[in-house]
């Protein structure tokens, strides 16, 4: 890259939006970056890709496009975007072609921690309220976690089942963030995410709401992708 990059694209997970980015946002925009956060609305795969997508055409210059979790997904696809100098991972999914949430998770290691979701209702599915602290945020206090437990957007089954055509990781440089204490995304299957991207891989303590209870790790990573890319 010929010019220094300073936006910042944040991509939020399943059950969630993009609020949680909010620590992640203050650290960054105090350091001078442009930070524009995608609301999707994990209908599907395709509507989440061209939501990102958006929000990339409206950038001036190169951006790092991050992604937590399902979100994950999201960058690996619109990642290709010509304007994607970087992408990061936090905690996230990295498919690779022809890979989607549903056959990442289809075979969990034995002992692996279980998601507590739920049944699909109408073609959504939630996480069981009273296990979401434990699964989902076990490091953040009891009532943020109860807040996001109430306040969960539902995740559509389509978007689990959206396919990666062209994974960004493949063209374009990565990072990744391992949450060591995530009981959603087991950290081995983390790791080993990782490095098949041939990210340059750091970890934190954290649950998979790495991205809200340590919000200096993430910008940490996030700028020297940005740095590494300039």
């Amino acid at each position: 890259m010929s010019q220094p990059v300073t936006n910042v694209v944040l991509v939020h997970g399943g059950f969630v939006d993009g609020s949680g980015w909010q620590g992640v946002y203050d650290l960054l925009t105090a350091d001078g970056f442009r930070v524009s956060i995608v609301q999707h609305a994990t209908f599907s795969l395709a509507s989440d890709v061209e939501a990102t997508r958006r929000v990339l055409d409206a950038q001036n210059g190169p951006s790092v496009l991050v992604g937590h979790s399902y979100g994950g997904v999201v960058v690996t696809e619109a990642g290709t975007h010509d304007s994607v100098a970087a992408v990061v991972y936090i905690a996230a999914f990295a498919p690779d072609e022809g890979e989607s949430v549903s056959t990442l998770i289809a075979d969990p290691p034995p002992g692996a921690p279980v998601p507590p979701i739920l049944p699909p209702v109408d073609g959504f599915l939630l996480l069981d309220r009273e296990r979401f602290a434990t699964s989902f945020a076990g490091d953040l206090p009891a009532s943020q976690a109860a807040f996001m437990a109430d306040s969960q957007l539902p995740w559509g089954v389509d978007a689990l089942a959206g396919t990666v055509s062209a994974p960004a990781w493949r063209t374009k440089p990565s990072w990744y963030l391992v949450a060591a204490d995530d009981h959603m995304i087991p950290p081995p299957a983390q790791r080993a995410m990782a490095e098949r991207a041939a990210a340059t891989t750091v970890e934190s303590p954290g649950s998979h709401a790495v991205y809200v209870s340590q919000p200096t790790a993430v910008a940490d990573l996030i700028k020297k992708a940005a740095q590494s890319v300039s």
